[in-house]
């Protein structure tokens, strides 16, 4: 593929304290086929490697540059910083987080799909997470999707097929006419932003496996495993975009059932004897909405998942002890007992870093 004829890729790493696998990323956009990219990594104040790191890549080659923020930025707050740095000539932008990497033809495969495909905003692609291919895509060999048509499927409870960033291209165009690419009050944020993008502009897919996502115990994701936000962040959007992808009755009739089904999750954490912080960030995201927790359904949700448990007692008593016992570390490492701070703190979403 010939230089002068390639568009212009912008990548973006925002990384924070991820100096143990930001030598793999970053080897994996040097590997990459397609060859017309320029790649900024965004320190976030990270007061491990990671600076050095990046700087004596940028050293070595020019189409690296690394920006190093003053202050230290929430992690949706430094994600809408990271995605203003793209070049002002780039078509394309396409994150890799810095504990993630791109197998090397995955520029290309994703610029050739949305270069075919001029309706195509956003390109995605199946993922790997270590163990298993994860996302699904549309009917191979379907290259496109349209935007409504996809976003219809999610909202509907379809396969989830957009993935994090580091799984997704997104046409400059689009991320300059935003001020604010990333809602900030939503540490799912990228679950909305593709909806916004695809009201206007259609769904490309590559059918090959061309990101990895790797799982950290202090990650972004595995906070969001011990808050349940992720069902939360589903029931954001699906309120701010249901309505614009949804016939009345159909939005009706979903929202029924994720209302049901958002409630049952909390009835389960009730039991797991979750911390005040869990309970705190649910309250105040669905305030930000506009609505609050139904306390009638929460008892009613309870007493059937009591009841659940209660037709399966051996498998409540497994389960019972390895909340409980997960519960007794929590309030430990709350009073200071020394013994049980070897095990992972929880961290405040909002303030979470980037990985």
């Amino acid at each position: 593929m010939n230089t002068g004829s390639s568009p212009l890729v912008s990548i973006l790493t925002p990384v924070y304290n991820g100096a143990e696998y930001l030598a793999e990323c970053i080897e994996s956009v040097l590997a990459q086929t397609y060859p017309n990219w320029d790649y900024t990594i965004v320190n976030n104040c990270s007061t491990d490697e990671s600076l050095s790191i990046a700087q004596n890549y940028a050293a070595r080659d020019p189409r690296i540059r690394v920006v190093s923020n003053d202050r230290f930025l929430r992690i949706i707050e430094n994600h809408n910083h990271t995605i203003r740095q793209i070049s002002p000539e780039s078509k394309y932008c396409k994150f890799v987080f810095g504990d993630d990497w791109l197998h090397p033809s995955c520029v290309q495969e994703m610029v050739r799909i949305a270069e075919q495909q001029p309706s195509v905003g956003l390109v995605g692609a199946y993922a790997m997470d270590g163990r298993s291919v994860i996302l699904e895509g549309p009917l191979y060999p379907c290259p496109r999707i349209s935007g409504r048509e996809v976003c219809r499927h999610t909202l509907l409870g379809g396969g989830y097929m957009f993935g994090t960033m580091t799984s997704l291209l997104v046409r400059s165009d689009l991320i300059r006419k935003r001020t604010a690419f990333f809602n900030e009050e939503n540490l799912h944020a990228d679950l909305e932003a593709c909806f916004d993008l695809l009201r206007e502009s259609d769904f490309g897919f590559v059918h090959q496996v061309l990101t990895f996502s790797r799982p950290r115990e202090a990650s972004n994701g595995a906070f969001a495993k011990d808050f349940d936000s992720l069902p939360l962040g589903y029931l954001v959007s699906f309120l701010k975009y249901g309505p614009a992808f949804l016939e009345e009755a159909e939005y009706r009739k979903r929202w029924k059932a994720l209302h049901h089904m958002y409630h049952r999750m909390l009835a389960k954490n009730i039991l797991r004897i979750r911390p005040r912080q869990f309970w705190k960030y649910h309250q105040d995201t669905l305030a930000a909405c506009g609505i609050g927790i139904d306390r009638f359904l929460l008892a009613i949700s309870v007493i059937a998942e009591l009841a659940s448990q209660i037709s399966h007692p051996l498998k409540a008593i497994e389960r019972a002890q390895c909340w409980w016992s997960r519960a007794l570390d929590r309030i430990s490492r709350a009073n200071g007992h020394p013994e049980r701070r070897r095990l992972p703190r929880s961290r405040d979403p909002k303030t979470a870093g980037d990985l």
